[in-house]
């Protein structure tokens, strides 16, 4: 067998291998699995708060999907494509596992597995998400209410943004433009695919949510899918599944943030996810962390629409929620140490590579093997700050320095130093 004969028949058998998988995680729609109906958040609300919301879910059985995706286990190989296959069809595994466990204390020990959870370390080995999330309220504190020039507030109506996010998916996608509805029965604000963009019609956005959302949903979100659909690539680029979720949003949140859209609001909303989530694991129940939220916000309707989101698919009483929303923090901690360490050794030609398709940012060496066998191609679509990178290096270049600056002498300096000035009024 020639070397271009082998290279076709490898390609076959991967996209075969990726196809059977992809074609069984299309079907594990987590997030509508987890839904609750819109009486309960009335029930609760008209309770003021005081009982315990009863949710049911629809039957689910994995046995099905396990059967299906074990039948896939041996044809797999032990090239690092194969073994990229398998971590993705062992993860859709354990994703139809959880569903099946919804509402019981199991469900979270496999949410846990696929999302991480507050106190899950990073490559330091010491920091968490939850010392990001703690820190960050906490030097928020002092600075609450504090006139800081924002605009005053508007509510942006749903159909305001559409019409705007509908302008920026045109102008970057082309006719390959998804759709953009708005509707009645969503979680999040906005939530995209390749297919189509919704936005839950009772939100009420600022002028910089619709930066934020075209961002996060648009520049990234319905980018890296529609670049891992891109003809010729392998099918598994393009599947949304829970191990790509960490990196995925990491990444959203990164585009917020190096774009300057990601205000202290939004920054203290992804904390409180995450100090919620903890507060859930520590056996907090759905009242209690409600609370929480309404201390935080100071709006019911928002202080539901938050806890729901900590206990979707958990346990109500405590101890065993959601851990989803810890990816945002975690995911941005990671996305960014990556992108400060590929600059640092002079890699930054491989900040590109996050948007090849939906991934993890452990399996970037695979895009090698998928490359050198005709299976990745470029990124067609590219956030504009990684189109032209000028800034984005100038950034991490400059933060790189900072980090080596021993802060305990120079916060020592400008302590005494502020002593001696009077607080602004």
């Amino acid at each position: 067998m020639t070397g271009s004969e082998w290279e076709v028949r490898e390609r076959e058998r991967l996209c075969h291998l990726s196809d059977r998988v992809v074609a069984l995680g299309s079907n594990l729609q987590v997030l509508s699995q987890l839904a609750w109906p819109l009486d309960i958040k009335r029930q609760f609300l008209a309770n003021k708060a005081q009982q315990l919301p009863k949710v049911t879910y629809p039957a689910f059985s994995a046995s099905e999907y396990i059967a299906q995706l074990d039948k896939i286990a041996p044809d797999i190989g032990d090239t690092p494509v194969d073994l990229w296959i398998d971590r993705t069809r062992k993860t859709l595994m354990i994703t139809a596992e959880m569903l099946e466990a919804r509402g019981t204390p199991r469900f979270y020990e496999l949410s846990k597995q696929l999302y991480g959870a507050p106190t899950d370390r990073l490559k330091d080995e010491k920091s968490t998400s939850l010392d990001l999330a703690q820190q960050y309220l906490r030097l928020l504190k002092p600075i609450r209410g504090m006139a800081l020039g924002e605009p005053p507030d508007a509510c942006v109506l749903a159909s305001t943004l559409a019409d705007q996010m509908r302008d920026a998916t045109v102008a970057m996608f082309g006719q390959e433009a998804p759709e953009v509805v708005v509707v009645d029965d969503l979680s999040a604000n906005a939530l995209a695919s390749s297919e189509r963009v919704r936005i839950r019609r009772t939100a009420c956005f600022s002028d910089n949510d619709i930066e934020q959302l075209i961002q996060h949903e648009i520049y990234i979100h319905v980018a890296t899918i529609l670049n891992g659909k891109t003809d010729g690539n392998i099918s598994l680029l393009s599947l949304a599944h829970p191990g790509a979720t960490k990196t995925q949003e990491g990444l959203a949140v990164f585009a917020e943030f190096i774009t300057g859209t990601l205000d202290l609001d939004r920054m203290r909303r992804l904390a409180d996810r995450v100090v919620a989530i903890q507060q859930a694991i520590d056996g907090a129940d759905f009242i209690e962390v409600y609370r929480y939220f309404v201390e935080q916000t100071g709006n019911a309707d928002q202080a539901f629409e938050n806890t729901r989101r900590v206990f979707r698919g958990g346990v109500v009483s405590g101890g065993s929620p959601f851990t989803k929303d810890v990816v945002y923090l975690d995911g941005l901690l990671r996305v960014h140490n990556f992108m400060r360490a590929a600059v640092s050794m002079g890699r930054a030609d491989s900040i590109q590579l996050l948007f090849a398709g939906r991934l993890d940012l452990e399996d970037l060496p695979v895009l090698s093997y998928l490359r050198a066998l005709g299976l990745c191609h470029r990124p067609r679509f590219l956030a504009p700050w990684a189109k032209d990178l000028r800034y984005l290096l100038c950034y991490l270049s400059y933060s790189s320095f900072l980090n080596s600056i021993d802060m305990s002498k120079v916060s020592a300096h400008y302590k005494e130093l502020l002593s001696q000035v009077g607080e602004v009024k």
